[in-house]
């Protein structure tokens, strides 16, 4: 063999081992059933409720009572294996009964609906906080754990959100995600669960969303909190990146205006990216005319600016908004009303859904499954929620509507996203109150 020869055989030798080093190295597993974001319809997972007796550290629960409360909407609970009673009372004179994330049951009846539904999956919610040791991160890791064997039990698309809320800016940095993301991926193998495997991928890596990138209302300053080295480590590690980073970002971030930070490095952010979601939850209403066309006309010209600089676009869906019990306590001097964007049944969410499908989205992301709190949950919520007799407190009504109306909403939407129905701008009729 000639001088050339061996130097051509040499040098294709070491890229072969270069390459199995770096395969070695990472611990993300290289198939999953969801190769891309494209074609789902994916919805957040707060995971954060807790009950009084469920073994929890919580202290304040969010139903709280006839004087104080922090949710909006009541949940379904019929079919829950475990429920907590609660000081509220029903129409009929029981006590109102509550469900605990931390119960495994729970996790594991959420992820079989979305099966029986065909909500495709839910990124899950991991909040700054969680990412420091003490029992928040302890019982917040217990429930992603659930949610990862639920998601390969019930082939669910899975993926982390990290949620900047919580991180307060003051000698405070994004490092305690970079450490968390390393623990996620060495202990609960996230990206490599036994079983099915059914992490998130898009762009061929598993996808990692990091939210509250640009809002002007967080205590932190987007320009030093070390941004650029979380993006650069998920993407560029060779033993925990190669990973398709998500920004959550606010809805007018390409004019840096409204509900936006007035600084252009957040489009600097976001080109380092791979992907971003806007949050529309309070920015549209059916309550405003012509509102529809300005969320299409935003998205619109979003979706342009991001193929310009090959950055895919999620559109941020949701069915209402419900914000009076918080306010009552938070904003004694604006208490909101019960129901300020109304559901109207499903038609605003399904407004929202064609109008983001007809525009030119992939994909979508729903906020959110269990989101009670805000009113925005679309798990099985009842239509005959706790009375309430004289105070403050005050729940929505589901509009006479089955309980599972918004889950059957998501799969039908995701059916349309993926072509397998007609796009119709009008709400779809049900056959039936129930999936089978």
């Amino acid at each position: 063999m000639s001088f050339n020869g061996y130097k051509t055989f040499f040098s294709c030798l070491l890229l072969l081992v270069i390459s199995a080093i770096s395969s070695a190295q990472s611990k993300h597993s290289s198939s999953t059933l969801y190769p891309t974001y494209d074609g789902l319809v994916m919805a957040g997972y707060q995971g954060w409720f807790r009950a009084q007796g469920d073994g929890s550290m919580g202290k304040r629960f969010v139903y709280g009572d006839e004087n104080r409360s922090g949710i909006d909407a009541w949940p379904d609970v019929s079919e829950y294996e475990k429920t907590y009673e609660t000081p509220f009372v029903l129409a009929d004179g029981k006590k109102a009964r509550f469900f605990s994330s931390l119960d495994q049951s729970t996790v594991d009846l959420h992820f079989k609906w979305m099966q029986q539904y065909g909500v495709d999956g839910v990124f899950m919610q991991r909040f700054f906080n969680s990412t420091k040791e003490g029992e928040g991160k302890k019982e917040s890791t217990t429930i992603l754990k659930y949610a990862l064997d639920a998601a390969s039990k019930y082939k669910r698309a899975i993926a982390v959100m990290y949620d900047l809320s919580g991180l307060k800016g003051s000698g405070e940095d994004c490092s305690a995600i970079i450490e968390d993301w390393k623990y996620l991926v060495d202990q609960l193998k996230v990206t490599n669960q036994p079983g099915e495997k059914t992490y998130l991928h898009h762009r061929g890596k598993p996808v990692v969303v990091i939210w509250g990138v640009g809002f002007p209302d967080r205590p932190y300053d987007i320009r030093n909190i070390g941004l650029e080295r979380l993006i650069s480590f998920l993407k560029n590690d060779p033993v925990y990146g190669n990973c398709t980073v998500m920004l959550g970002v606010p809805t007018f971030w390409r004019d840096l205006n409204s509900d936006c930070v007035h600084d252009a490095y957040l489009h600097e952010l976001i080109k380092q990216a791979d992907m971003i979601m806007p949050w529309a939850v309070q920015r549209f209403s059916p309550l405003l005319h012509n509102d529809m066309d300005r969320y299409r006309d935003v998205m619109s010209d979003d979706m342009k600016w991001c193929r310009q600089n090959n950055i895919d676009y999620v559109p941020c869906v949701y069915p209402g908004f419900s914000w009076h019990n918080l306010s009552v306590h938070a904003f004694p001097d604006d208490i909101k009303p019960v129901g300020s964007i109304p559901r109207q049944g499903g038609r605003f969410y399904w407004q929202l859904i064609t109008t983001a499908i007809k525009t030119g989205a992939k994909s979508l992301y729903v906020a959110m499954f269990d989101e009670v709190n805000e009113g925005t949950a679309i798990f099985k919520c009842t239509d005959a929620p706790p009375v309430t007799k004289g105070g403050t407190v005050s729940f929505l009504s589901m509009d006479g509507k089955p309980s599972d109306q918004y889950l059957w909403l998501t799969g039908q939407a995701a059916k349309t996203l993926r072509g397998e129905i007609p796009l119709n701008f009008a709400l779809p009729e049900r056959k039936q109150s129930a999936v089978k």
